[in-house]
C-alpha cells in the first residue's frame, strides 16, 4: 500500500522550521522534514536500486537500476535525521558526511551525491 503524498507546503514548512532551530525542532517537524525530503529524493532519483533510511522517521528505494525485492538490498545509505537534513538542504556535503563517519553507504550504486541537496 502506497503512503499518502505530504503536500508540498507542509514539508517546506517543516524543513524551514527544522532550518530555523535543528535540534530545537519538534519531534514530529524533525519526522515530517524527513519524510518530505525522502519523498522528494524518490521523485527525483525514481528506482529502486538504492535504499535510503533515516530511522526512525523512514525509508525509501531510489535510484533507477536492478530492482531490489528481498532481503538486505545491497545498495545501502543509511544516517541520523540531523545529518540527512544537513545533505538535503545543502548544509553538508556528500563527501564530508562521508568522510566524517556520519554516512553509513554500502554498495556501488550508494552515491546520492548527484542527487543533492534537495531543496
Amino acid at each position: 500500500m502506497a503512503r499518502a503524498r505530504i503536500d508540498d507546503g507542509a514539508g517546506s514548512t517543516a524543513i524551514r522550521e527544522w532550518a530555523a532551530s535543528h535540534d530545537g525542532a519538534s519531534r514530529e517537524t524533525r519526522a515530517l522534514a524527513v519524510r518530505y525530503t525522502l519523498q522528494l529524493l524518490a521523485e527525483r532519483a525514481e528506482g529502486n536500486t538504492v535504499e535510503v533510511r533515516v530511522p526512525p522517521f523512514g525509508a525509501v528505494q531510489c535510484v533507477e537500476g536492478p530492482r531490489h525485492t528481498r532481503g538486505t538490498p545491497p545498495n545501502v545509505v543509511e544516517t541520523d535525521a540531523a545529518t540527512w537534513l544537513a545533505l538535503a538542504t545543502g548544509t553538508l556535503g556528500w563527501a564530508d558526511g562521508l568522510a566524517s563517519g556520519r554516512i553509513h553507504a554500502s554498495g556501488q550504486r550508494a552515491d546520492l551525491a548527484d542527487y543533492l541537496p534537495i531543496v
